[in-house]
Order: structure tokens, then sequence, then C-alpha cells
């Protein structure tokens, strides 16, 4: 006889289990604690197996009679509804741990050591930072459960504070990590494929850089007027001379140097293209950073924060010191000793231009050329290096600046 909801409330616990049947397989089992546990009996492969389909109340007599249908429909199409909600459970269970925050955290973790490609200290500092900015909103899903308007509206809320850059940036992030959980089985698709073009296009705008060979004396004579903070100056005299990026330049190491012999070899991982790159030291630089080495040497950073002798100074240190010294941002910025640089040494017409361009560690994209080129440049790197700091001395002092001739259009 099929179970009543009258027949379920009034039933009472005996000394031990006891079952009251419904049809096809369902009924309710009623415990001495005074427990009522719905339980489905069915047979696969031959077998007698018992499914649990819930506690009564919470669920219902219709609720377990659907449970039950929907059961036997699995059985009818060949399945054990026993292991599929065995298999439900762990979905579940790995649904659950796999949150967009872990998944961001393991993939952070995968850049930071992917050999040649990996990223450098400081990408990944500014990587790990965008992708915090998404945990309010998305770190605690299930990184299959997050849909592209989550996504949006996670990445909108920067863009509204009208830091376009970053909400750019981060979207490209997530859809990374989307991407990464993709290739380890963890997800489907990623679910921002489709956002492309839907977030405000920054404007593109380029490092300050004075590269008028007229005004770079005065920038010069300014940087030695510096009053601030003496590692800060001293940083401020060296850059021009070397005109790395600021940041090989703030996590320079004493190890790195070789000042008896003119050299600096910055280790791969500090590099922004992943591959070590040695900077010929010119007799000034060499003095700079003896001066440096009285202050900082003789081990570990030689710039470091005034905060910590442990960490680097931060990466707003030049440009701050560079605006104390009258020079907006649009003008001039730590970045844009660069440009001065590569601007002048290809004007001047002494140097190949595939020196220039080893002495600022761009890349090759061709890489037969790469390989080609890894080392026969560098003697006229070194020769370059003291002609362009004898030439930084000319302007500082005042000197007439020499037209260089007009290269031929080749």
């Amino acid at each position: 006889m099929a179970l009543t909801d009258t027949s379920i409330r009034t039933a009472k616990p005996r000394e031990k289990d006891y079952k009251l049947a419904d049809s096809g397989g369902l009924y309710l089992l009623v415990t001495p604690a005074g427990g009522k546990l719905w339980r489905l009996k069915f047979r696969s492969d031959g077998k007698e197996r018992k499914l649990a389909l819930g506690r009564y109340p919470a669920v219902g007599l219709a609720d377990a009679r659907k449970a039950r249908d929907a059961a036997r429909s699995q059985l009818a199409s060949g399945a054990d509804p026993a292991r599929e909600k065995q298999r439900q459970k762990i979905r579940a269970k790995l649904s659950a741990e796999n949150t967009f925050a872990a998944i961001a955290a393991e993939y952070a973790a995968k850049r930071k050591r992917d050999g040649e490609k990996g990223w450098t200290d400081s990408t990944a500092k500014r990587c790990e930072y965008l992708l915090s900015r998404l945990a309010p909103s998305l770190g605690h899903l299930p990184i299959a459960e997050i849909e592209p308007a989550d996504v949006l509206a996670a990445v909108r809320k920067i863009e509204r504070k009208g830091q376009l850059e970053s909400a750019r940036r981060t979207l490209q992030l997530a859809s990374a990590v989307f991407r990464y959980a993709v290739s380890t089985a963890r997800l489907g698709s990623d679910p921002t494929r489709d956002l492309r073009g839907a977030l405000t296009a920054p404007t593109v705008t380029h490092y300050g850089a004075i590269t008028d060979a007229s005004r770079v004396g005065a920038l010069l004579r300014a940087i030695d007027t510096y009053e601030g903070t003496g590692i800060t100056g001293l940083a401020l005299r060296l850059a021009p001379h070397v005109f790395v990026r600021p940041g090989e330049l703030r996590h320079a190491e004493w190890s790195e140097f070789d000042l008896d012999a003119g050299l600096w070899a910055i280790p791969a991982g500090k590099m922004k293209m992943r591959k070590p790159h040695h900077v010929p030291l010119s007799r000034q630089s060499v003095a700079i950073l003896r001066e440096v080495h009285s202050v900082t040497g003789p081990a570990g950073l030689v710039f470091p924060s005034v905060r910590s002798r442990t960490r680097p100074m931060s990466d707003n240190t030049l440009n701050s010191a560079l605006r104390r010294l009258g020079y907006t941002s649009e003008e001039m910025t730590a970045h844009g000793f660069r440009a001065l640089a590569s601007t002048l040494l290809n004007e001047c017409g002494k140097w190949n231009p595939d020196a220039i361009e080893r002495a600022l560690a761009h890349g090759d994209k061709d890489k037969v050329r790469a390989a080609y080129h890894r080392g026969p440049h560098w003697q006229e790197r070194v020769e370059m290096a003291q002609w362009w700091s004898d030439y930084l001395d000319q302007l500082r002092k005042g000197a007439d600046v020499v037209k260089f001739p007009e290269r031929q259009a080749g």
C-alpha cells in the first residue's frame, strides 16, 4: 500500500529500524532515534543496491517519488544511480575547491616558474595585485559557475574608477586564468572569450622622455642639484649612463657587478625578455657606483628602500625625484632615459643599430638573427658606453651641441 503524508507523520520509532514501503522500490526507513530516511532499493548488474534519497521532512513524499523516478530513468538508460550520485558528490567537492581565487593562485605560481617565459618578480607582483582586485567579486566562486556577466561586472568596477588600462589588463589576466582552468580539465570554456571590446579602450600614452640634445644638458645639471635622499640622487645620476629599465636598476645587487672589469651582469630572472643581459660600464658609471658602494655595499641591493635594506627602492622613487626637479610626467620619466639614449645614439650615426638594440636589451623576433648577433657587438657596445658617457658630460657642461649629420636613406 502506497504511503501517505499522514502515515509518514504518525510513524513512531521502535526498538529496531523498520521500513514503510511505498512503490517502485521506494521506502521510508524509521530508526529507533526517530529519524525518517528515504531509501530506494534497486538492482544493478544483478545485485541489489540501495540509494539514499534524503531525510523526511526536508524531503517530502512527492519529492522522494520524483527522485525515485529520476533514478529509475537512469537505470533504464544503463546507468547506476548510486554511482552517479557518488560522482556528483566528487564533482561538487572539486567545484567547491576549484574557486577562481584558488586557480588564479595556482596559475600565478606556474607563471613564476615558467623558465624563460616566466614572470619576473615585478611582473608577478603587478599581476597578482590585479588578480586580487577580482577576489571580492569572483574569488569565492567555483570557476565552473562563473558567467561572462560576473567577470564583466567585476572589471567594470575598476573601469568606473577611470583605471582603463588596469581594467583591460585585469580582464586579460582573468582570461588567462580561465584558459589555464580549461587546459587542466576543470572548465569547459573561457567565459571571457566574448567580452572583447566590452571595455573602454585606454588612450595609448608613451613614457615622457627628453630626446632633444639641446635640453639634455639642463636635465643632467638639474639631476646634479637633487637634494633629496642621497641614494635616490645617485640612482638618478647613473640612470642616463646605463639606460636600463627602471626595475632592473632598482633590483640591482652588488653580486652582479665587477667594477674593476667595468661589467654589470643582470640575470635572466630580472630581465623583461627573460635572458641574461650584460651592461658595459663607462668610467663615469663605475665612479658613481663606487660612490654608491661606500653607502650600500658590499652586498645586497645597490639601491635599497629607505625603510628596509632588504627591499628595493619604490618603483615611483625616481619619477617622484624628477617631479621634484620640476619635470612633469609628460616631459621626463625614469623609463624615458632609454628613449633618450636610443634616440641620440641612433641619430649620431656612429653605431650599428644592432649594437644599440643589444644595449637596450630589446628582443629580436627573428630567432636565427638573434642567435647570430648574440656576441659580435660586445666590443662596439663597450666603446659606445664610454662614448655615450663622455657625450653626456659634454652636454652637462653646456658645450655647444654638435649637430649629427643626417643619415642617408638606405
